[in-house]
């Protein structure tokens, strides 16, 4: 059994040390610990820092790519190198390495594809009031959506087993955490989290920067995600919206003109009537997405077969596999 921790990193020279001495170098159940770092086209002297700690997997970005990207990557980087369970954690230190046993033991039990950390942020003292509501907030939204209960739905503190690294498609550039716990729940995986701690803050956020910005990041990120596994619901919502307050003005069109009154409310009827035709094409396109949503699906199910194929050969190739 391997667990390989995953470090995505950008400009982390600095708190890169303290994150790699946090990581345990033997758990229980475990066999073999390694530790990759996922340079994210830092400036600074992270890859020479991490050369020097004896990090086992430097994997490196030519150019800055964004965390969802980079996550991404060291997702399919862990698979080649045969994980069995991968740990996502931050390079800022943000996360207590210390906690990684606790954090796979669903895995190692068989009772969790995913685990994620829950940094109990109402007991955070650097988080302000409203980056605490946020969270929540958040966390509401993706479990009304998603149907997965976890209270820290942006943590990035996470395990995956293979099987679940094996069918994450994130295709979203800004962030991994929500659209990774969207999906999970739609391909119906079994999730949980656990309590973590949290070490002191090392910086500020490169991600809450703006938090308008961050807003609408993430969601533009949930309705995407949403949208992408409930299409129809999606389009026939807006559809029966539209086709509802095309209704109000045909009615009232309707009632003075079979009172005797209809000159003069030809525009209600004018408005209705465009509104019904945009519900009846939003209708349509409902359809239609649900096809192509059954496509996704396909691919989707396609590229994780085509993964497992390129792991086969990988391994075949091994010199210790060879008859």
């Amino acid at each position: 059994m391997k667990l390989i921790v995953q470090i995505p990193c950008y400009n982390e020279e600095h708190t890169l040390p303290a994150t790699f001495n946090d990581i345990p170098k033997s758990i229980p159940g475990i066999d073999k610990v390694e530790v990759m770092i996922i340079d994210d086209g830092s400036k600074d002297n992270t890859i020479e820092v991490a050369k020097k700690l004896g990090v086992d997997h430097i994997i490196i970005n030519k150019n800055n790519r964004g965390l969802a990207r980079t996550f991404r990557k060291g997702i399919d980087e862990c698979l080649k190198r045969g994980a069995d369970i991968i740990v996502n954690t931050d390079g800022d230190n943000q996360y207590a390495g210390w906690d990684i046993p606790k954090l796979i033991q669903p895995i190692l039990d068989g009772n969790a594809d995913v685990v994620v950390g829950d940094r109990r942020t109402a007991q955070i003292n650097h988080f302000s009031p409203l980056k605490k509501f946020l969270q929540r907030l958040g966390s509401y939204v993706v479990k009304t959506l998603s149907g997965v209960n976890v209270p820290d739905a942006v943590s990035g503190f996470r395990a995956y087993s293979r099987e679940a690294a094996l069918q994450l498609n994130i295709v979203s550039p800004f962030s991994y955490t929500i659209e990774a716990l969207i999906q999970a729940g739609k391909k119906h995986m079994a999730i949980t989290s656990v309590p973590v701690e949290t070490n002191a803050k090392t910086r500020e956020s490169r991600l809450f920067t703006s938090i308008p910005k961050f807003i609408e990041r993430q969601l533009t990120t949930i309705v995407r995600m949403y949208t992408m596994y409930q299409p129809l619901k999606v389009f026939f919502f807006i559809g029966s919206i539209l086709t509802i307050l095309g209704l109000i003005p045909v009615v009232r069109f309707l009632f003075f003109y079979f009172t005797g009154n209809g000159e003069g409310h030809v525009q209600s009827l004018v408005l209705g009537g465009t509104l019904i035709i945009l519900g009846f094409i939003t209708f349509l396109i409902a359809f239609l997405a649900d096809l192509t949503n059954f496509n996704r699906q396909l691919i989707e199910q396609t590229l994780e077969k085509v993964r497992r194929i390129e792991l086969e050969l990988q391994e075949s190739k091994k010199p210790n596999n060879k008859p």
